[in-house]
């Protein structure tokens, strides 16, 4: 049996990581590869596949163990449930949506995790923002100048492209998952 895969997606805000991985989602076989919900702290939008929850309930669960993964962000509390373990236990590759300045992290509870990182120009990215509606101009700006390095290991962060139209950055990316769950 393969050794199951665990994918971390990351990219700046804007990049459209959220796209892509809804693009990704009924293109590729669900037998074979799972795409882990967000645990966050804020309310749900119709962008991005996550479940809501309280600072308290979030607390809560985060002392319970119920977590294999959490960080915080732009005055969020952001997680990755533990059922992402019991997934690669079964033999799935499993896709999660994570944090760049989390990605070291998480490389520590998982060694051998790939990353992806997703990226597009800033001017692209704050249309992109504007466009979602989600934060004014002052966050917005905020966004686009934090500046992240995603540190790498050898062979382990796989950069993709996202400025676009969506199929082409979307079915690189489908590819690059379905290469990666057979490896």
């Amino acid at each position: 049996m393969k050794r199951a895969k665990l994918i971390y997606v990351m990219g700046p805000s804007g990049a459209g990581k959220d796209t892509l991985l809804a693009y990704a989602r009924p293109r590729v076989d669900p037998t074979q590869i799972v795409f882990a919900h967000r645990y966050i702290t804020r309310a749900i939008d119709s962008a991005e596949n996550h479940v809501a929850l309280t600072r308290e309930e979030f607390v809560a669960r985060r002392e319970a163990g119920l977590f294999a993964h959490y960080w915080e962000s732009h005055g969020f509390m952001y997680a990755i449930g533990a059922e992402v373990d019991v997934w690669r236990a079964r033999g799935f590759t499993v896709v999660v949506s994570g944090a760049r300045a989390a990605w070291l992290v998480a490389r520590t509870h998982y060694p051998d995790a790939i990353g992806v990182l997703i990226d597009a120009p800033a001017s692209l990215r704050e249309k992109r923002l504007s466009m979602r509606g989600r934060e004014d101009e002052a966050a917005i700006r905020e966004r686009l100048h934090r500046e992240v390095p995603v540190q790498t290991v050898q062979g382990t962060v796989y950069l993709l492209d996202n400025c676009g139209a969506v199929a082409i950055a979307g079915d690189r990316f489908v590819h690059l998952l379905q290469r990666l769950a057979r490896a």
